[in-house]
């Protein structure tokens, strides 16, 4: 990356703002410096040559005085302002690549899920420091470097030949001191991305490792991470040691050789004393600039490696979306035509041709692997087929193809459940209904909800609750079970009044008694002329089915290389769209528009966006 990459500034508002300001405050800098040098200067030679009353230099003292207390403000101005921009540029290119990662899809995000949530948490946090103390001392070196050696060349021609032959050392230094910090900087980031991406993979899976009793294992392999990032930090560090010596070294020795050139002619006269106190002022003002901008590279190479990360997420092509309209799904078919999606040495699922009639339960049913998941997600509009189409047939017969439909208006129909339930933290109710729906109720559940609750057995829960509706749950439905938080789930959905409603194993992982409420519910969506489309594995779901589609899988060699989809509702650990949702309340459609966020995120269907 440049050290001032023009994507920066394209991809970040603030960023451009601080720019322009930071560019005018250096300005400001430049000229306040000189001012004050020149002051200072014409105030004390007079006093030192021959001594005068201090009321012949009041005049200078005070205008002295206000210039320092200029410099000061403008400093103040600077420093706020480059904090608040670093804090804004962060959210924006945070928000930024949230929404480039949703919109890429689920294949996209199987494969750089752990290294973007390590990128858009801890990675984002250095480019801080890249904007509050490096990027403002590149603008000053491009400012008051040049305007400080230009009043020194109206002032004295043979101290700025010293200084134009002494300052390209320090860039020159600086590339070479630069190059080896710029790759420990990514070695550093590298490290933070593995030792991230074992912790979140750990976390994932410690249940089944606390099952298993093998929750201890791991440890060994985090430690030795942690302990690889600790070595990379430290050699960063030690670079960035070093090279503050050297350029304080070179910048010293410099400062002296102008130094001394004026002291020898001040001593012959070949100098005038006012003109060569102002020369000794301004010449380590030449130097500082360039060696803040050695001594904040090492925290810039941080951001700069950070930002490129960025960059690189949002360069990656999305993916082509249609802008048709949505015919009505209530009366609507979905055909599938030679559906097939290339997975890690298959196809899963193969080639599947298949109808999903109008107000009627289709299962979708076959061994693990086979791609039933995978076909709903392309059902969903959230993956593409790699070979086929996904047709839909209105009331009137006419055929629209999903490629072609926008997805916001295929997703304002659907109403996903997947086995893992998104649940805010929050009242049951507001999960339920969402939040501003549930305000608007004021804490109470209409009839309709209340009645989805009968339906799913989430009454029995609620009646179990301490405060029923508006007992808190925690992220995830912390302080529920498994069971219980699928009824919830339901009852969103069914409390919904999206036409198609898709589930993924509704009863996986439940006990009997579960299990039967979770078969209550899908009857009663059928009761309600919803299509349902249900992932089932169990025979008690698949009896229920009016149409059972059997998905296969297909060996083939010639994709070992290719990444599966992933399971259902293993998003973007950082904000992706979990689920399509109702109008108002879901994400909106890829292509580089705004998704929801995690806290609004919802796996089913709410209330509020259904109305």
């Amino acid at each position: 990356m440049k050290p001032l990459d023009p994507r920066l500034m394209r991809y970040a508002r603030a960023a451009r703002r601080y720019i322009v300001t930071t560019a005018v405050t250096g300005t400001l800098t430049a000229g306040l410096l000189v001012a004050q040098a020149y002051l200072v200067s014409r105030a004390v030679s007079p006093v030192v040559t021959h001594p005068t009353a201090p009321g012949a230099v009041a005049t200078l003292a005070t205008c002295l005085a206000a210039v320092v207390v200029a410099r000061a403000v403008v400093l103040l101005v600077q420093e706020t302002l480059a904090h608040r921009a670093a804090r804004d540029t962060v959210a924006q290119l945070r928000r930024r690549v949230l929404e480039h990662a949703a919109a890429l899809g689920p294949r996209w995000q199987a494969t750089h899920a752990a290294t973007t949530s390590t990128l858009l948490t801890r990675g984002l946090d250095d480019i801080e420091p890249y904007l509050t103390r490096y990027l403002p001392q590149l603008l000053m070196s491009a400012t008051v470097t040049p305007a400080v050696a230009l009043v020194m060349l109206t002032q004295d021609l043979a101290s700025t030949v010293a200084v134009v032959l002494t300052i390209p050392l320090i860039p020159v230094f600086m590339v070479l001191i630069g190059r080896l910090t710029q790759q420990h900087s990514r070695d550093r980031l590298a490290a933070m991305e593995r030792l991230g991406a074992q912790v979140l993979d750990l976390i994932a899976g410690l249940p089944t490792l606390k099952a298993l009793g093998r929750e201890q294992g791991p440890a060994a392999r985090v430690e030795q991470l942690g302990r690889a990032y600790n070595r990379t930090t430290m050699s960063t560090l030690r670079v960035a040691f070093l090279s503050g010596a050297v350029l304080e070294f070179l910048t010293t020795l410099s400062v002296a050789v102008v130094a001394v050139e004026v002291g020898f002619r001040l001593v012959y006269g070949d100098l005038d004393l006012a003109t060569g106190l102002l020369v000794l002022m301004v010449a380590p003002e030449v130097y500082q600039p360039l060696r803040q901008v050695g001594f904040q590279f090492h925290a810039s190479a941080g951001g700069t490696a950070a930002a490129q990360a960025v960059f690189e997420i949002l360069q990656v092509p999305l993916p082509e979306t249609g802008t048709g309209p949505c015919p009505d799904l209530a009366t609507a078919t979905i055909e599938l035509d030679g559906v097939a999606v290339a997975a890690r040495g298959s196809w899963a699922p193969a080639p599947l041709s298949a109808t999903i009639r109008p107000g009627r339960l289709t299962a979708l049913a076959g061994p693990s692997g086979a791609g039933k998941t995978t076909t709903s997600q392309v059902v969903l509009g959230l993956l593409r087929p790699d070979r086929g189409r996904v047709l839909v047939r209105g009331a009137d017969g006419d055929l629209a193809d999903l490629a072609g439909i926008e997805p916001s208006a295929w997703w304002e129909q659907v109403t996903w459940v997947p086995q893992r339930p998104v649940l805010s933290p929050g009242t049951v109710l507001d999960n339920v209904m969402g939040p501003e729906a549930a305000g608007r109720a004021g804490g109470q559940a209409p009839p309709e909800v209340v009645s989805a609750a009968r339906a799913t057995g989430l009454a029995e829960v609620l009646a179990a609750l301490p405060d029923g509706w508006l007992t808190r749950i925690g992220q995830g439905g912390v302080g529920l079970s498994v069971g219980q938080r699928q009824r919830l789930a339901l009852t969103r959905a069914l409390a919904s009044t999206t036409p198609l409603v898709v589930l993924d194993e509704p009863t996986a992982h439940l006990d009997a008694a579960s299990e039967a409420h979770v078969l209550e519910a899908v009857r009663a969506l059928m009761g309600a002329g919803r299509t349902v489309l249900v992932i089932a594995h169990r025979p008690a779901l698949l009896a229920l089915a009016q149409d059972v589609i059997t998905v296969r899988s297909e060996p083939d060699p010639a994709l070992a290389g290719v990444q599966d989809a992933p399971a259902a509702g293993d998003r973007l650990a950082a904000g992706a769209p979990d689920a399509p949702t109702a109008p108002g309340a879901g994400p909106k459609p890829p292509g580089g528009r705004t998704p929801t966020g995690p806290a609004t995120t919802t796996s089913a269907h709410t209330a509020e966006g259904a109305r």
